[in-house]
């Protein structure tokens, strides 16, 4: 009985013992490696450190140990003195334009290169040594083509037609002196081509300035014809005021102030679509209040079909007329469109009363017959031509200057 309680209990000793090893090497497992020891560090007694201050970036500085303070407490650095940079505004530069007085005579190489095709056909055809009837119906094509108009052409042949008769041997030079008197004879020489700017006298009796009002059809030029005016003007001493009186185009309210600001003169506008009378009479009481020599008022380039946009432009010249007379209605006509300009000229003039033409685009076209047609269309004098896209491109008219730079 002692064997077997002594081999029970052995057996209980044993187990635990297995039992004991087993947990001691899983407890073993699930601890994790201590670090390595540091090298002969002296031993220090174990002090637990307060948590250390959150710090931003690696370069945070160490945190000071100072006396707290509240946000009433603390000053705010003085702010130095910004230095203002000065603004100047920026004013364009006031242009000289060059006189007007011989400027056709300096574009006229300009004006021969597009021109001298009338001249040099009509010289060419007169040099035959017969001149029989077909020649004489090419010259008529000739001329007929260079937009002189039907009235004209046969009178100018006719004369030609005996002068050559008479004349029997024709050298060049003779040729060309009969070609230049007739065909200054057919423009005209004994016609008032200037521009009237000179001072009115008031419905109330005072002295106002002249005014000029610019009329033609969108496309001609007619702003840019303005606006080349008053330099010519300028050039001729003068101060100028502009009336843009073109309110439904606010791209040439823009254009004709641009204009002015490059010679000085100041531009009167209105509201976009605002009564383009209501600024033309503006215009003229500005120009008297600062003693200008010239008021010119650019006009809506109405087509000259609408009637009632066509009688909106009679409204202008009598609504300016309260201040005083208008001295010079002129007509901007494009030189490119023929007879077709006939046409508008005859429906302006019945609107108002034309006082004289301004033919544009003449140096691009060789029909400088149209001078003629449209003179004797209207009854009134070519006052100016434009004869490129230049600012001083614009010239009085000069009837020998031209014919000179016709026939070459």
């Amino acid at each position: 009985m002692e064997t077997v309680i002594l081999a029970v209990v052995i057996a209980v000793v044993v187990l635990g013992a297995i039992g004991g090893l087993v947990v001691s090497g899983r407890k073993k497992k699930q601890l994790p490696p201590s670090p390595p020891a540091a090298p002969s560090a002296p031993a220090t007694p174990s002090v637990t450190a307060p948590p250390a201050e959150p710090h931003i970036g690696e370069e945070a500085e160490t945190p000071h140990d100072e006396e707290r303070r509240t946000i009433e407490e603390v000053g705010l650095p003085e702010a130095a003195e910004a230095e203002v940079p000065t603004v100047t505004p920026e004013v364009p530069a006031v242009e000289v334009p060059e006189p007007t007085a011989g400027r056709l005579v300096r574009l006229r190489a300009r004006l021969s290169r597009s021109q001298n095709t009338l001249g040099k056909g009509l010289l060419t055809l007169l040099s035959r040594e017969h001149l029989d009837d077909e020649t004489w119906e090419e010259i008529e094509d000739t001329l007929l083509t260079a937009d002189v108009g039907v009235t004209p052409t046969q009178e100018l042949v006719e004369r030609l037609r005996e002068r050559v008769k008479v004349l029997g041997t024709r050298t060049p030079e003779d040729l060309r002196a009969l070609l230049r008197e007739e065909l200054l004879t057919l423009i005209g020489t004994d016609a008032d081509r200037s521009v009237h700017t000179h001072n009115g006298i008031g419905t109330n009796g005072d002295e106002i300035p002249g005014v000029v009002m610019v009329v033609g059809v969108n496309g001609t030029g007619k702003t840019t014809t303005t606006g080349k005016l008053a330099r010519v003007l300028v050039a001729d001493g003068k101060s100028v005021v502009l009336g843009a009186a073109d309110t439904f185009r606010a791209a040439a309210t823009d254009q004709l102030q641009t204009w002015g600001e490059r010679v000085g003169a100041r531009t009167v506008r209105g509201p976009e679509n605002g009564d383009p009378a209501s600024v033309a009479y503006d215009a003229v009481k500005e120009g008297i209040a600062e003693g200008a020599d010239v008021v010119l008022i650019d006009t809506a380039g109405r087509l000259h079909t609408k009637t009632g946009l066509m009688d909106e432009l009679g409204k202008v010249k009598r609504v300016v007329e309260k201040h005083g007379p208008v001295g010079e209605v002129l007509l901007v006509l494009d030189a490119t469109t023929g007879q077709n300009g006939l046409v508008q000229a005859r429906v302006f003039a019945e609107v108002v009363d034309i006082t004289g033409v301004v033919l544009t685009k003449l140096d691009g076209t060789a029909k400088g017959g149209i001078i003629v047609a449209v003179q004797r269309e209207l009854g009134v004098p070519v006052k100016l031509v434009g004869l490129g896209e230049g600012a001083d491109d614009l010239a009085p008219f000069e009837p020998e200057a031209f014919v000179d730079a016709l026939i070459g």
